[in-house]
């Protein structure tokens, strides 16, 4: 879903952005990746702001301590999609010499607030545009590209080219870090094969397309009406019609499993949850954004054993 239904009360947060900048003594310390302070000196770590946790922990993993990662979006807790502007993030993308966004409408947020706080410097990296994605005619991008594994890789690129820009005298840091997160990757798409050689063209169900792209890499095929799962991303009534088709799917037995977002509920989605669960049709929970004590790879190793259990019941 898009991080669209946020509130940005923009006046206020510039005013208190501005008292933080007025009121900031020189010489303060900010938190790294791990979360410990760095003292500001001439070898200060690279500031990066991250829309989310998900592409922080990516930008956190390539940069290692030579970097500090700050994420907008990082509370598993609560639904990414009614985020608040702060004057803390304000203030952090007015330092940031990296920005990473997700791109295609998904945290426009991020533009907004970079222009506000005047950095025209920054480095913007965009996974959306570095994915290469395009919509099929008369469709809609799924912009839910940190579910695509070869997206994720490209990214990593990106940030390490970046960072050894940055700072060239880490460049082998940068290249051995990204090395090493591309090798864990890797063994997720092979994850992915293994379970595609076994389930290729199973039926499945979604609340909304988050986990599209790992779903279709595994070979599985969405039954889902469109008109679900749209209305529920675009945070709108779904047609009692559509919902009675939904509904069919768990009392027909027609699909083998329901991936549903944890984090956006409402009436509709936990009627669609209700009659998987009736019908004793697994689900598979997923979310936008990392679980507490999670990083990128555990948590989609995670996801991918949650599919293959569900599948094999």
């Amino acid at each position: 879903m898009k991080l669209t239904r946020f509130a940005l009360p923009l006046a206020a947060s510039l005013a208190a952005f501005a008292l933080a900048s007025c009121s900031s003594p020189a010489g303060t310390t900010s938190p790294t990746a791990s979360g410990s302070p760095s003292a500001s000196t001439s070898a200060a770590p690279i500031e990066v702001v991250a829309s989310t946790n998900v592409w922080g922990d990516i930008a956190a993993k390539v940069g290692g301590d030579k970097v500090s990662v700050t994420s907008i979006i990082d509370d598993p807790d609560k639904d990414p999609h009614e985020y608040e502007a702060s004057a803390q993030n304000q203030l952090a993308l007015s330092k940031a010499k990296v920005v990473i966004e997700n791109g295609g409408g998904y945290d426009d947020f991020v533009d907004t607030m970079l222009a506000s706080a005047k950095n025209t410097s920054a480095t913007v990296l965009n996974a959306v545009t570095i994915s290469g994605k395009k919509a099929a005619a008369g469709d809609e991008l799924n912009e839910h590209v940190w579910y695509d594994f070869p997206t994720v890789q490209k990214v990593i690129d990106q940030i390490q080219t970046t960072y050894a820009g940055i700072d060239p005298a880490s460049a082998d840091t940068f290249a051995n870090n990204a090395k090493q997160l591309k090798g864990s990757i890797d063994g997720l798409i092979k994850k992915q094969g293994d379970l595609k050689a076994t389930y290729n063209g199973q039926p499945v169900a979604i609340t909304e397309p988050v986990p599209l792209y790992m779903l279709e890499a595994i070979g599985l095929k969405n039954k889902t009406p469109e008109a679900f799962s749209e209305a529920i991303e675009e945070d709108s009534d779904v047609a009692p019609a559509v919902l009675q088709a939904t509904l069919k799917l768990f009392s027909g037995h027609a699909v083998k499993l329901l991936a549903y977002n944890e984090q956006t509920t409402g009436p509709q989605t936990e009627a669609v949850l209700k009659a998987a669960k009736d019908n004793n049709i697994p689900v598979v929970g997923v979310t936008e954004t990392l679980p507490s004590g999670e990083d990128y790879v555990s948590w989609m190793t995670k996801n991918l054993d949650a599919i293959g259990a569900a599948l094999a019941k």
